[in-house]
């Protein structure tokens, strides 16, 4: 959510970035409804006021004076009533016109409707040379025994799966791995967080309204989160934060499921895309300054960059255009690693700043040293999802079905190689 203030001082901006991700949104529409929310503010003000003093001068008033004030005051009164009721009509549209203001996207964010026209940045590592065909993570996991989509469908129905065996321990490999590498750095405190959550958490985190068909909702009103940001923001809901303790530094760990309501027909063999996985997330919680927000970004980039190439995976990095841009991020980068079955680099995750658009919306502040309330800058970045599983198995395929396993993860998983004589025998 942007400031009310920013947007009538900067209305030509909010409409600049609005083009920019291709989302109908009118401001003048805003503006005009704004106009109505004050005036009706004003006047609901006026009379509350005039309430205020006839109480007063009734107390000194004699009997006929004070029979005249309360005739007055019945007018001023139905005045009143007839003022917040037109006012709470009025807040309505207004709060409703607010949750859909999108946020202004940094200067250096590619113009473009999708994520066709993201913009590579950078690319690592050389991608793998097979001489011969090589296969996808289905075929190999399904022969190895680390892998059922036929009992997955039976139990959890469309896009349901199990690991088992070789599969369940290479991600739990994964996950040690990368808990080691966020212990070694210290500053990152880790947390588990729930995945059923309130309506005004993800309203905070700007996942609600626009996004509601991919979220899965309880019969109680809550929804299934398919990240741990949303969690992790809502920690910090209506805290007002030690200026000290920041930036706060999380590295949150949690299931994940998305309905996949707009992704219908894609992806939907094997288990690029699922309805439920587990996930690790960056979350930052920084001072309100432009310059900090960028350090971070880049910081938590770095992250899952080092992460990638400790495990030996080819990937690139795009900065998204304006059109593939959510609500509320500034800019977002994406990390993409190569899928040898498909031959094309695939996302694995996205990290983004926001300013103070989700902080805003939450109410998360924090108290500078002048003594002002300022609403902090949060960031969010994956730091491992569902998906390098799949990239790793198949990049380190061999001829004859194995997989050999990064040296990083040899102490975690406990050999160096799943065969189909290894399985064999478990």
């Amino acid at each position: 959510m942007l400031d009310i203030k920013f947007i009538r001082e900067n209305k030509d901006l909010v409409a600049m970035a609005a083009k920019k991700k291709h989302i109908d949104f009118d401001v003048e529409k805003l503006l005009e409804v704004d106009d109505k929310r004050r005036g009706l503010l004003q006047k609901v003000e006026e009379k509350r006021g005039e309430q205020n003093t006839a109480s007063r001068e009734i107390m000194s008033a004699s009997g006929p004076e004070r029979a005249n004030i309360l005739e007055k005051m019945k007018f001023v009164k139905e005045e009143l009533q007839k003022g917040e009721e037109d006012l709470k009509e009025v807040m309505k549209e207004w709060q409703g016109l607010m949750l859909q203001v999108p946020n202004v996207p940094d200067i250096s964010v590619p113009d473009g409707v999708s994520d066709e026209q993201n913009l590579e940045v950078r690319k690592w590592g050389d991608l793998p040379r097979f001489d011969f065909e090589p296969k996808s993570h289905v075929e190999l996991m399904e022969n190895l025994g680390m892998l059922d989509l036929e009992r997955g469908t039976k139990v959890a129905g469309f896009r349901g799966y199990f690991l088992k065996g070789d599969g369940a321990r290479l991600q739990f490999a994964l996950w040690r791995f990368v808990q080691d590498y966020f212990a070694k750095k210290r500053d990152y405190v880790p947390m588990i967080v729930p995945s059923l959550i309130k309506r005004e958490v993800f309203f905070g985190t700007g996942y609600l309204p626009q996004g509601e068909e991919d979220l899965y909702k309880t019969q109680d009103g809550e929804y299934l989160s398919g990240t741990a940001e949303v969690a992790t923001m809502g920690y910090y809901m209506d805290e007002v934060l030690d200026k000290k303790d920041l930036p706060i530094k999380h590295l949150s760990f949690s299931d994940a499921f998305r309905r996949e309501a707009g992704s219908h027909g894609k992806d939907t063999r094997g288990i690029l895309r699922v309805h439920e996985f587990y996930k690790f997330e960056q979350v930052i919680l920084c001072e309100a300054n432009h310059e900090e927000s960028v350090k971070f970004h880049e910081e938590i980039q770095r992250n899952v960059e080092e992460i990638t190439e400790a495990l030996g995976l080819p990937y690139r990095v795009v900065v998204n255009c304006g059109g593939d841009l959510g609500l509320g991020q500034v800019k977002k980068y994406d990390t993409e690693v190569w899928l040898p079955s498909e031959k094309k680099y695939r996302e694995t995750g996205s990290a983004s700043y926001f300013h103070d658009f989700q902080t805003r919306r939450l109410g998360i502040r924090y108290k500078d040293t002048d003594g002002t309330l300022k609403f902090a800058h949060s960031l969010n970045n994956t730091a491992l999802s569902g998906r390098p599983l799949i990239m790793l198995v198949e990049n380190n395929q061999q001829a004859d079905g194995s997989i050999n396993i990064p040296e990083v993860l040899q102490p975690y998983f406990g050999k160096d190689k799943i065969s189909r004589d290894e399985t064999s025998r478990q």
